[in-house]
């Protein structure tokens, strides 16, 4: 057994772990950064804790074989994730207007983080099934985005826009490389541009309609991204950060010499704006590396899925490459004036017990088809 686990462990990608490593040094120190000499202050301790702690449950998870999980557990898990998001509806907590968390009394646990992973890893169940064949309209493809929808809705309801939008860009990555049938495809870019297109010319046919589709600080925030004079109170975020990251121009300011993040104009620099942190004290060579390290990532990743011999394996990690790729453009664009502003995580940077989990074993289960890439 001693034997078995050596070997398993000789198997692991090394370098996704060197580079989570450097994740872990990058973000405890920019989140110091962010929350030196203010009421946070101390949570680059919690953050580097919390990140050398989720590397024995992501190590653990590399050595059972992936394809257990996704063939037995994945429906399980899938129907747990989503009793967790209706408990949210009705008990969880609600803060700054939008009712995501549970109270676990040492962390608030944001469930529709850990869904993501289970409805990459139910998918990639359903996606085996075809044994690599072309996806079927009626038996494959709507199901799947049936597994998609109901947490995408529920999500979006709490309110959650970034989060939602993951789930649609993970259905849709593991659909490409599933085989999804160009007409297919064609037709729900159709849909979906008819959908965007609809709601929008609500706003100007039926205003009362359109609010109950809309959040107001959704439609805030997309007139902000529009023309940020529009209204200066709800464009404060935006506009400071877009400042914050040009004044680093290439080389930044240093490090705790950042005027926007050191004033505390940037909101919640320490979690979802951390981005800003690394753009006005690092500069464009700052941004610049941490991107270099995500594409390295990825890269690994896409070798891994590459070299397995197993359905599965491969579909789960384009599924977390999915996850990952959405979540840094959508959180760099917004920053930089590229996205209107919403609530996402920037992957292994940001402060965010439950971001921080569901990214590790996510990292776990792709190591495990590094391990297991063999049938």
């Amino acid at each position: 057994m001693f034997k078995e686990l050596v070997h398993r462990a000789k198997k692991i990608d090394f370098i996704i772990i060197g580079i989570l490593v450097c994740f872990m040094g990058i973000s405890t120190a920019v989140i110091f950064s962010a929350t030196n000499n203010t009421k946070y202050a101390g949570l680059h301790v919690n953050n580097l804790v919390m990140f050398a702690a989720m590397f024995v449950p992501m190590l653990l998870l590399a050595m059972l074989d992936y394809r257990v999980v996704v063939r037995h557990l994945s429906l399980i898990l899938y129907a747990i994730g989503i009793l967790l998001l209706v408990f949210v509806m009705f008990k969880g907590m609600n803060i700054n207007g939008s009712q995501r968390w549970i109270n676990l009394q040492f962390m608030q646990f944001q469930p529709s983080e850990l869904v993501k992973v289970f409805v990459i890893l139910l998918l990639a169940k359903m996606l085996e099934n075809r044994k690599g064949e072309d996806l079927r309209l009626f038996q494959d493809i709507l199901p799947m985005l049936g597994v998609m929808g109901v947490p995408c809705l529920i999500v979006m309801n709490q309110p959650d826009l970034g989060t939602s939008i993951v789930f649609i860009c993970i259905l849709i990555g593991m659909l490409w490389i599933g085989k999804i049938r160009i007409k297919h495809g064609l037709a729900g870019f159709v849909v979906l541009v008819g959908i965007i297109g609809s709601i929008t010319s609500l706003y100007f046919v039926d205003n009362s309609l359109f609010n109950k589709l809309v959040k107001p600080h959704q439609l805030h925030r997309v007139q902000t991204f529009l023309n940020p004079a529009i209204d200066p109170d709800q464009s404060y975020h935006v506009v400071n950060s877009i400042k914050a990251v040009g004044s680093g121009e290439l080389m930044g300011e240093g490090f705790l010499r950042g005027k926007m993040i050191q004033g505390g104009y940037i909101p919640y620099d320490y979690a979802d704006s951390i981005y800003v942190v690394i753009g006005e004290e690092f500069g464009f060579v700052g941004s610049a590396v941490l991107l270099m390290f995500y594409f390295v990532l990825i890269y690994r990743m896409i070798l891994i899925c590459i070299a397995s011999e197993d359905l599965a394996g491969s579909y789960l990690i384009i599924g977390v490459i999915s996850m990952f790729t959405l979540q840094i453009f959508e959180n760099i664009a917004m920053h930089t004036g590229l996205m209107p502003l919403t609530g996402i995580a920037l992957p292994f940077v940001s402060y965010g017990g439950s971001s921080l989990v569901t990214n590790m074993l996510c990292m776990g289960l792709v190591l495990s088809v590094s391990v297991h890439r063999l049938k």
